[in-house]
């Protein structure tokens, strides 16, 4: 099947797919992150690894960091570039943050960075809350999804 063309106004989006086969994601928010203009410009050209990502809540005072991603270096910056790996500030309301610390302190709860775009020319991160699968759940979705897969295969045959 080919890809279907972005039009031109339409926002690139970076998807972590591994997330999603990792954890059972119970809730979502979404939250800006404060960039480098390097780093903005490292993004649109589609230069970020989202997957080994993870966000750290602290309650005092309430803020959000994003720690593990990867913003490759913006070739024409020349010498003044970002570092590429590094901790970034999340911008989130208190009461949003706080919620999400009481939500970490259970036991297996994680928070995951999912999806990265933009929003009216601002980079907006969303984030999911989400329990951590066990290989076995892993598989059973798998066969879920291949059965599911299965099944419309047949059903569009058949119109």
């Amino acid at each position: 099947m080919a890809k279907k063309k972005k039009k031109p106004g339409e926002p690139k989006t970076i998807e972590n797919r591994k997330a999603r086969h990792d954890y059972w994601i119970e809730d979502t928010l979404e939250v800006g992150i404060m960039l480098v203009g390097t780093e903005v410009k490292s993004i649109r050209d589609g230069n970020i690894s989202l997957a080994e990502g993870y966000v750290r809540v602290q309650e005092q005072p309430p803020a959000l960091y994003l720690h593990g991603i990867n913003i490759g270096e913006y070739g024409p910056a020349g010498p003044g570039q970002h570092s590429a790996v590094r901790t970034r500030k999340l911008l989130a309301h208190k009461r949003e943050i706080l919620k999400l610390a009481r939500r970490v302190t259970q036991k297996g709860m994680t928070v995951v960075p999912l999806r990265l775009y933009f929003k009216n020319g601002y980079a907006k991160l969303l984030i999911g809350v989400g329990r951590g699968r066990r290989k076995g759940d892993k598989r059973q979705a798998i066969a879920e999804r291949e059965s599911r897969r299965d099944v419309d295969r047949a059903m569009s045959r058949r119109m």
